[in-house]
């Protein structure tokens, strides 16, 4: 998963046709460490249909705000610079309920090009 640190490059990186999954963390929340041990094999199952990227909100806060990132970590699935989807709760999230979200962010976009 690609680190951003500038909403620029985030910018950017959420423009193009194949949907990108922006992950948003912090170095400080539990939660977004639990699901660290099993990100990379879920970003490999994906890489064909989704983009990811990792945000740390402490260094982009006007980001968050205009966004409305209030928990994390929080899911946000683009293309073409639009939101899709996201998967924010106040619950820790498991493997399977962020592969489901990733499921729903490709059937939203797939929806949306015809």
């Amino acid at each position: 998963m690609e680190k951003v640190h500038s909403e620029q490059v985030f910018q950017q990186k959420i423009e193009g046709a194949k949907p990108t999954i922006a992950v948003f963390k912090a170095t400080w929340c539990k939660d977004c460490h639990f699901i660290e041990p099993f990100m990379p094999e879920v970003v490999e199952a994906y890489k064909d249909r989704l983009d990811f990227i990792e945000l740390d909100r402490d260094e982009v806060p006007d980001l968050c705000e205009k966004l409305n990132i209030l928990g994390i970590p929080s899911f946000i699935a683009f293309r073409e610079g639009q939101e899709l989807v996201r998967f924010v709760s106040k619950l820790r999230k498991t493997r399977d309920e962020i592969e489901q979200f990733l499921d729903r962010a490709i059937e939203v976009s797939e929806a949306l090009k015809k």
